[in-house]
């Protein structure tokens, strides 16, 4: 049976949202050195090192806490196994990346974006949506945010429910009854969650997600990453 020396990281960047598949390879790792793995706007989101190669040291960036967690995992669980090492954050349970055999990676991947298309298309049979396209783009959009960590109510509370409408979405928090309405019918409602990289739910409140954007009192992207250090 062959040696594994090459695996695959899939992580969604903390800073701009990109979701990117890295290789990493055993041997680039030299002993009492590490490794950095950023995205393609810069961030550092992944760091791998080694003392003696039977133990590695990782940080995982993690937009929730603003910083990196620390694991420490033996060799055999990074190159040899067949399976898929997912890491969460342990604030949250915020799935944060995967690392395996390429193919596991990407299957791990896809399982989670294949959730938001069947649900669409479940509903889409019978032209429940107003506009299937906008609602599925609405979706992907609250996924990346959610998976950010930066959805979550005034009360502290990071578990937010979420129904779904024919022309849109309702937050809500089963602790406080808070709620938000996001529209999912235009293009225009499309680019208003576009705009946004963080949704707080006001406790004990009611609001738009539109109204929210045009008051300046949700914070948008700002088309430029934080200087996110380990």
């Amino acid at each position: 049976m062959p040696v594994e020396t090459e695996k695959v990281l899939a992580m969604r960047c903390p800073e701009c949202g990109k979701l990117d598949y890295h290789r990493m390879r055993r041997f680039a790792i030299a002993r009492g050195e590490s490794i950095d793995v950023k995205c393609s706007c810069g961030a550092v989101k992944f760091v791998i090192g080694t003392v003696n190669r039977s133990d590695y040291r990782i940080k995982v960036a993690c937009v929730y806490c603003e910083g990196f967690h620390h694991h420490s995992l033996p060799g055999k669980k990074i190159w040899s196994s067949a399976g898929v090492t997912d890491f969460f954050c342990p604030e949250t349970g915020l799935d944060l990346g995967h690392v395996g055999p390429e193919e596991a990676v990407r299957q791990a991947v896809k399982g989670r974006e294949k959730e938001l298309e069947v649900l669409v298309d479940e509903f889409g049979r019978d032209d429940y949506f107003h506009n299937s396209r906008i609602m599925y783009e609405v979706l992907r959009c609250l996924q990346h945010i959610a998976e950010k960590g930066t959805l979550y109510c005034q009360c502290g509370n990071y578990q937010i429910g979420v129904d779904i409408f024919p022309d849109r979405l309702e937050l809500h928090c089963n602790k406080c009854d808070s709620v938000n309405i996001i529209y999912a019918e235009t293009d225009d409602d499309l680019e208003v969650i576009q705009q946004v990289e963080e949704i707080e739910l006001a406790k004990n409140g009611f609001e738009y997600l539109d109204s929210l954007v045009r008051t300046g009192k949700t914070k948008k992207k700002s088309g430029r990453g934080r200087n996110n250090k380990p």
